[in-house]
């Protein structure tokens, strides 16, 4: 029998992923696509044309709709990288590439946000999404009613056939108060215009309907209900079954990503240290530069598999290091000129891979005592995400050092997370 189904997606930066659950959240089907890797230039710019995530979002799910058979589907939700932003005129045609979520072009007007931003903003730095405002709409010399949008955005947009709105989480970066629910008044201090800024909506929130062009493009109804969407890592964070205060969850990617939730926020930039909006609760995280970029330095992933069975997770190597893929660091401490600690190396390859994870541990470790010395609850336990979630002697060395369970999340796709926004409709509260 016919049911209805929620569809989510995940619009990353290597490839867009999709899928659809039923009304208990189990996955029906799922879909994905590649995406064009971005254009890298010089001084820290990386860029993408827009039209390259439409075409990776029309063929994912017309792919998926080919799957659903006989079932309903009933909302669509989505979710891009953060802090990815385009400028776009009112009818959604974009001015000009986006700007990613790593170009980190725009120092000098970074000062200028500095000089008026509240010292915990997170609209603060070269990487916001304000910054990248400022600096495309002083290159692209925008019309009267210009839009900035986010990725997510932008592609709501497309599927509704109506733009200007975002979401608490997206929009975070780009200067909104969640707390308040409003856009604070140092902005006007910036002189934004022409650009205007889009109005922010809680994640879930009905948009409107699938617009014909769409429907006709992704073989999806027409009508089809279009919800609200959010960040990637928030939406993972949902997909991994975060709910309650203390609920912790690390992903173990080519970055290293703590969050914790708590019941207020937290927000000290000059740690990284910021926080999403959660439904009632506030995920309060920071993104190391350590990671899994830096074991593919040193070893390919069938190396990292096969010396892991040689690991001693309960005998610790006491190799001293911090692996960074390159100087610089953003969290638990931000330090542009922090260096790599990577020798010295042993003579034994699984001894020196051991020593690796040993010192993301430490990162993981230190960084959630950040949190906790910041004022965020203490973790009970970590879901873990990622591809790093499934090394059990890396699980183990995680638990010495952090001293609470850790055990792989039950789901790690984003885009469940995307599509349990969908059929909720919001994040829910602690007890749901």
């Amino acid at each position: 029998m016919a049911e209805a189904c929620h569809i989510g997606v995940d619009v990353g930066t290597s490839g867009c992923r999709a899928l659809a659950v039923d009304g208990g959240g189990g996955v029906l089907a799922r879909a994905s696509t590649a995406i064009p890797a971005p254009r890298r230039l010089g001084d820290a710019g990386v860029e993408q044309a827009a039209e390259v995530w439409w075409q990776a979002l029309v063929r994912v799910l017309r792919e998926l709709a080919g799957r659903l058979g006989g079932d309903r589907p009933a909302t669509l939700c989505l979710d891009g990288t953060s802090g990815t932003l385009l400028l776009a005129t009112a009818d959604g045609r974009p001015l000009g590439p986006a700007l990613m979520y790593n170009d980190a072009r725009a120092r000098a007007e970074a000062e200028r946000i500095a000089r008026l931003a509240p010292p915990e903003s997170p609209a603060r730095g070269a990487s916001g999404s304000l910054a990248k405002l400022l600096h495309l709409r002083d290159r692209l010399d925008p019309p009267s009613g210009t839009l900035a949008l986010h990725q997510a955005d932008w592609l709501l947009g497309r599927l509704t056939g109506r733009f200007g709105a975002s979401d608490w989480n997206n929009a975070l970066k780009l200067g909104y108060d969640p707390a308040a629910e409003r856009w604070p008044g140092w902005l006007d201090g910036l002189a934004l215009g022409p650009v205007r800024l889009p109005e922010v909506l809680a994640p879930g929130t009905p948009l409107g309907g699938l617009c014909a062009k769409a429907a006709a493009a992704t073989g999806l109804p027409l009508g089809l209900p279009v919800r609200a969407g959010t960040t990637d890592s928030t939406a993972a964070v949902i997909a991994a079954g975060a709910r309650f205060p203390s609920d912790a969850v690390t992903a173990l990617g080519s970055t290293l990503v703590v969050k914790i939730l708590g019941r207020a926020p937290i927000s000290a930039p000059e740690y990284g240290v910021y926080s999403h909006r959660f439904g009632d609760l506030w995920l309060i995280g920071g993104a190391s530069n350590s990671g899994g970029a830096v074991l593919r330095q040193f070893f390919a992933d069938a190396e990292i598999e096969r010396l892991s069975a040689a690991l001693r997770p309960e005998e610790p190597t006491g190799l001293d290091y911090y692996p960074l893929p390159a100087v610089g660091e953003r969290f638990p401490v931000a330090d542009a000129r922090l260096a790599p600690r990577l020798t010295p190396r042993p003579a034994e390859d699984w001894r020196f891979l051991q020593g690796l994870l040993e010192g993301i541990a430490a990162v993981e470790a230190a960084g959630y005592a950040r949190l906790c010395a910041l004022g965020a609850p203490a973790p009970q336990q970590v879901l873990t995400i990622g591809g790093g979630a499934g090394n059990p002697a890396w699980t183990r060395i995680r638990e010495r050092l952090l001293g609470v369970r850790v055990r792989p999340a039950a789901v790690q796709e984003a885009a469940y997370g995307a599509a349990l926004l969908g059929l909720w409709g919001g994040v829910p509260t602690p007890g749901c």
